[in-house]
Formats: C-alpha cells, sequence, structure tokens
C-alpha cells in the first residue's frame, strides 16, 4: 500500500483514520466523477453548446485508483461512480475492477443515463459494480427528448432491460421534476417503476449553472407536492431508512420498490451530510451548492509515488466542509459550474 497506510491491508473501517469535518460529520461517501462529457444535453443539467475540458487535464484511471485507495484509508466507505455520463470514459471496466479491491470498500455504485448501458451492464455486473441509479425523467419519448435535446428513451429502455438480466438489485431510476415539462407524466413514471420492481427518487432541480430554457423557480415542484400527487394513486408510508445518501425514502403499499425524495430547496438534508464530490479533474467538492474545494491533482501529479501530500490536502479540505448550501432559485445561480462539471 501507500506510505500512510496503516498496513495490514484487512484493517477495518475502525483502525483507519477518519474523515470528520468541523460539525462532527462523518465523511464516508464520495461521488466520484470521471468525465464532464454526456451524449446527452439535459435542459437542467447544462447548455445545448458545450465546452468541455481537454482530456489530459482528466484524472486518469491510474489516478483515479490511487485517490480512491486514499480515501478509503482515510475511512470512505462508498463511492459513485459519476459524470458527466461515465459510459463513455474508456477504461471504466478496469477503474470499477481495481476499485472493488481496495479494503475498507463496502459499496460501489455508478448513476449513468443508460444510453449504453445495454452494451456494457453485464461486463461491469462482473467487474464488481455493486448498484446502479438511472437518470430517466419521462417514459413519454417526445418529453424524454425535449429534455434530453436529442435522446432516445429506447436506448434507455434497453439499458434498464440489461442491467436488469445482468442481475443488478434495487436499481433506482432518478427523476428531476420540473412543472412544465414533465410533472404530470409523475404517475406514469411510477406506474413504469413499480411493474419493474425499480426504485424511484424524485429530484428537486437545483440552480447548478446558467440556462436559458427555463426559470429555475418557475418550473419548482416540491417533494410534497408530488407525495400529494401521488396519494390519490398509491398508498405511500415513510421509511425510517439511512441509505447513505440525500433521499427520503416511502414504502408504496402492495410493492417493494420504494419511492425516494430528494428536497434540496424544501427538506433541507444539509444537516447530516457525509458526502463530498471529486470532478474529473480532480477538484474536491465539500459542498454541492458552495465553491468550497481543493486541488487533488496537483499533489497526485508532483508526487505519484508518496500520496501523503493527497492524504494532507484530503484532511485540511474537509476541516473546511461548510454547514450547508445556499440555493435560492429566485436569483441567477450562485454556482456557475454546470452538473456535468460538479459530477452527477
Amino acid at each position: 500500500m501507500f506510505p500512510f497506510s496503516s498496513g495490514n491491508a484487512t484493517h477495518t473501517a475502525n483502525s483507519r483514520q477518519q474523515l470528520i469535518d468541523s460539525f462532527g460529520r462523518h465523511i464516508r461517501y464520495v461521488r466520484l466523477s470521471i468525465t464532464d462529457r454526456c451524449d446527452l444535453r439535459c435542459t437542467y443539467c447544462m447548455a445545448e453548446d458545450m465546452t468541455f475540458v481537454p482530456r489530459k487535464e482528466l484524472l486518469s484511471i491510474e489516478e483515479l485508483v490511487k485517490l480512491a485507495s486514499c480515501l478509503t484509508q482515510l475511512g470512505v466507505e462508498k463511492f459513485r461512480i459519476t459524470g458527466g455520463e461515465p459510459l463513455i470514459r474508456r477504461g471504466l471496466v478496469e477503474l470499477v475492477r481495481q476499485l472493488r479491491t481496495l479494503p475498507g470498500l463496502r459499496e460501489l455504485c455508478m448513476t449513468t443515463n443508460a444510453t449504453h448501458l445495454a452494451e456494457y451492464a453485464q461486463p461491469l455486473k462482473e467487474a464488481g459494480l455493486d448498484r446502479i441509479n438511472i437518470s430517466l425523467d419521462s417514459v413519454n419519448a417526445d418529453t424524454f427528448r425535449r429534455l434530453t435535446r436529442f435522446g432516445d428513451l429506447a436506448q434507455v429502455l434497453e439499458g434498464i432491460e440489461a442491467a436488469q438480466k445482468a442481475g443488478f438489485k434495487r436499481i433506482k431510476l432518478n427523476c428531476v421534476a420540473l412543472r412544465h415539462y414533465n410533472a404530470h407524466e409523475i404517475p406514469q413514471l411510477v406506474d413504469f417503476a413499480l411493474s419493474r420492481g425499480l426504485d424511484l427518487s424524485f429530484i428537486e432541480e437545483m440552480p447548478l449553472g446558467h440556462i436559458d430554457e427555463h426559470g429555475r423557480a418557475a418550473e419548482f415542484v416540491s417533494s410534497a407536492e408530488i407525495r400529494t400527487q401521488l396519494a390519490q394513486h398509491w398508498t405511500l408510508s415513510p421509511i425510517d431508512e439511512d441509505s447513505g445518501g440525500p433521499a427520503r425514502y416511502w414504502q408504496v403499499e402492495g410493492h417493494e420498490s420504494r419511492l425516494g425524495f430528494i428536497s434540496p430547496h424544501s427538506e433541507n438534508f444539509c444537516g447530516n451530510c457525509n458526502r463530498v464530490r471529486v470532478t474529473a479533474t480532480g477538484r474536491l467538492l465539500l459542498c454541492l451548492g458552495q465553491e468550497h474545494s481543493a486541488d487533488l491533482r496537483q499533489p497526485l501529479r508532483e508526487s505519484p509515488e508518496d500520496l501523503t501530500p493527497l492524504r494532507d490536502t484530503i484532511i485540511n479540505a474537509i476541516a473546511r466542509k461548510p454547514l450547508q448550501h445556499d440555493f435560492n432559485l429566485d436569483s441567477e445561480p450562485q454556482i456557475l459550474r454546470f452538473m456535468n462539471t460538479t459530477g452527477g
């Protein structure tokens, strides 16, 4: 292992140094972006005409593994691979295979738009990926195309089927609810998820980056409003369960599927935040809705054999993690980076 390792590769999480911020929150979950590129252009996520970072600025597969090893030795137990769209990053399957071997890693997940999942579902399962979240805002082909600008719903549905056939359990769909785009189709999407044994989470739109297609406040739909709409069709009961993420879950009577609600505006969840993000260029983002960050690429590249500088950079950064975000739907976005740059 690396020079700061506690030695025995079978050491437990309790024997490792823990990442604890100044508010006493244990950081055990990292969302690891591997590319800022995407083959869709969802209207709430990015502009139609995007400029992506040069490939040489992205962390290599080797650098991503070194970084992940450093983080697990500091007590991180869960990684979610994100993008952009991670399935278009060359070397993804090998990355999953190497991450799966890290001592202390309990869960390895990925969020994808599923346009290439039909090809990669089985290889990813065999490499050791545990769970998959799939971004799907509509099961109406026209609405899907309008939201993604040119996406093909059939590709996504094929990817979902392939993931189920590969043996992935608790596949979860993620839907960003927008009042004048897809809010009226929410029952249809829920019915789709329930009929296939899929979990489904609804996300309140987050004001990241400047967009021209719609006003954030005008499109806002609260989690409570969605639950009220769904209560006309199904009986929902809250579940006292910590998924390790920001969603709060409800059980649908008569079904195994769960409905989650991620509510950064109406039901703030910052108090128990256990997460940070790493962008594809190696910037550690300490809060989704703040600009606090640290450059991890520099110590990775300046000291590739001795990762002590990287460890020290991470520890010092976590001490600066802010208490909460300051999202405001009625003003220009406080955070200028798009979600694909942030790392979904």
